[in-house]
């Protein structure tokens, strides 16, 4: 009876903490890839609607949300290699 009664209390105080692991694990942020064929120079110039956009729905970038750029710079047979750049950054 004892063993038995130590079994559950044991498997009670795990299921009790679990929520508590679970909640601790900090939030994740959303990654949001950008992939440009031209300069960085060009993408900053017809880019610059997009941050607001993104902020009228609440989000930051460096906040709650990362933008990773990737751009060519012209070199189109770069993007295959850029796309999987940030590819294997899981963007969401």
């Amino acid at each position: 009876m004892r063993r038995r009664d130590l079994i559950i209390g044991l498997a009670a105080g795990e299921l009790a903490a679990w929520p508590l692991a679970v909640r601790a694990q900090p939030p994740k942020v959303p990654i949001v890839g950008v992939l440009f064929g031209g300069s960085a120079a060009l993408l900053r110039q017809g880019f610059p609607p997009f941050l607001p956009g993104l902020s009228e729905f609440g989000y930051r970038d460096g906040q709650n949300v990362t933008i990773q750029y990737r751009t060519a710079e012209g070199q189109y047979e770069r993007l295959p290699a850029l796309v999987s750049e940030l590819v294997a950054a899981k963007p969401m």
